[in-house]
């Protein structure tokens, strides 16, 4: 056996020992500058044809890596933990760690070795991470800043409810008390978002959550002429849940949908339960949990299609006065309570929002 034969030999067995030893990926270069091999997972990495594993020019190489294979065969030193964000044609980018090693023999670099690691998804997750410690951050930035307002806000209306009392400039008075209640309620609905209130959770009928609802809003309605109609389905209507938070967040879309109204519109609550599958291999009734479904529907002005997918995120709003707060809520509330919340709209025919709650046996 040739020594170069000996020499080509300890080369792949060399790859193949980093190959069970770093899966990722590993690639050999001779002084020569010619691949001589290149596991599967480097392949998939670098982008190479599938067939493309040695005796391929350094060339087949993204160039930044055949600069780094150059530098470290003319200084002979290794290089460990090098980031390298890699483009590759007609694939997504890859975030790659790479060590490179040169194999020296009589003072001189006979090989390279290179090992990739694939670190994009930790990279991503990094960014995950980031972001949501900055989002804890800036909200507790901002509950501390609302609370700040807060106060300020009722030092402010105190003073104002003693210049009503004194009958000093009234008018300007009522006015300035209304602005202090608007910005307060926008305090109010930052603060529950930032710090939302944990359902205290008992044994609740949804139906009475619901006409207690009905109940608040039936003024308003009259007064704009809203017809109110409701038609509830659901049997039994028993939920886990907070009656208190629950009739906050229907009330929510009451309002909302008051608000798209023009007079002689209506609003219609309507309730269901889910029936149950009798397909095969569907659960049996003795392990099915039922679903109760609310739909609260109007027929007014309709959603944009291009803001329905926003609607839920805070202060996103369509209404000139505002706050993007409500809904954002909503969709917090039905989450405490295991549920799902969705919108369907068509501009110019009305909007419906969709709520699924698990329903107690």
């Amino acid at each position: 056996m040739t020594q170069k034969t000996r020499q080509d030999r300890g080369e792949l067995d060399l790859v193949a020992a980093l190959h069970q030893q770093h899966p990722c990926g590993a690639v050999l270069i001779n002084s020569e500058l010619r691949i001589v091999r290149v596991t599967s997972g480097a392949v998939r990495m670098l982008g190479l044809g599938a067939g493309q594993t040695e005796d391929l020019p350094l060339e087949a190489l993204p160039g930044s890596i055949q600069a780094l294979v150059r530098e470290t065969f003319a200084s002979r030193r290794a290089v460990e933990g090098l980031g390298l964000d890699l483009r590759r044609p007609s694939e997504a980018s890859i975030h790659l760690g790479i060590d490179v090693t040169p194999l020296l023999q009589e003072g001189k670099a006979c090989a390279v070795v290179l090992v990739l690691n694939d670190l994009t998804a930790a990279a991503r997750y990094d960014q995950r991470v980031h972001l949501l410690e900055h989002l804890a951050s800036f909200g507790t930035m901002t509950a501390t800043m609302a609370h700040e307002v807060k106060n300020a806000l009722m030092v402010v209306k105190s003073f104002l409810d003693l210049v009503l009392e004194n009958k000093t400039d009234a008018e300007l008075a009522k006015v300035a008390r209304r602005e202090v209640a608007r910005i307060d309620g926008i305090v109010g609905h930052t603060l529950r978002i930032a710090n939302p209130s944990r359902p205290a959770l008992s044994k609740i009928r949804l139906h009475d959550v619901l006409d207690q609802a009905l109940l608040l809003v039936q003024p308003r309605a009259a007064a704009a002429s809203i017809l109110l109609n409701r038609s509830f389905q659901a049997a039994p209507d028993l939920i886990a849940g907070d009656d208190a938070l629950l009739q906050q967040a229907f009330l929510n879309l009451f309002f909302n949908a008051f608000e798209a109204l023009n007079p002689q519109g209506s609003l219609t609550v309507r309730t269901w339960t889910e029936p149950l599958r009798s397909e095969p291999g569907a659960l049996r009734d003795a392990e099915w949990r039922p679903r109760l479904h609310i739909s609260v529907e109007d027929n007014g002005c309709g959603i944009p299609p291009q803001a329905q997918a926003r609607l839920f995120e805070p202060f996103f709003t369509t209404k000139p006065n505002g706050t993007g707060l409500g809904l954002a809520i909503t969709r917090r509330i039905i989450q405490q309570h295991q549920g799902e919340i969705s919108v369907e709209s068509v501009p110019g025919q009305g909007t419906r929002f969709q709520i699924i709650l698990p329903a107690l046996r």
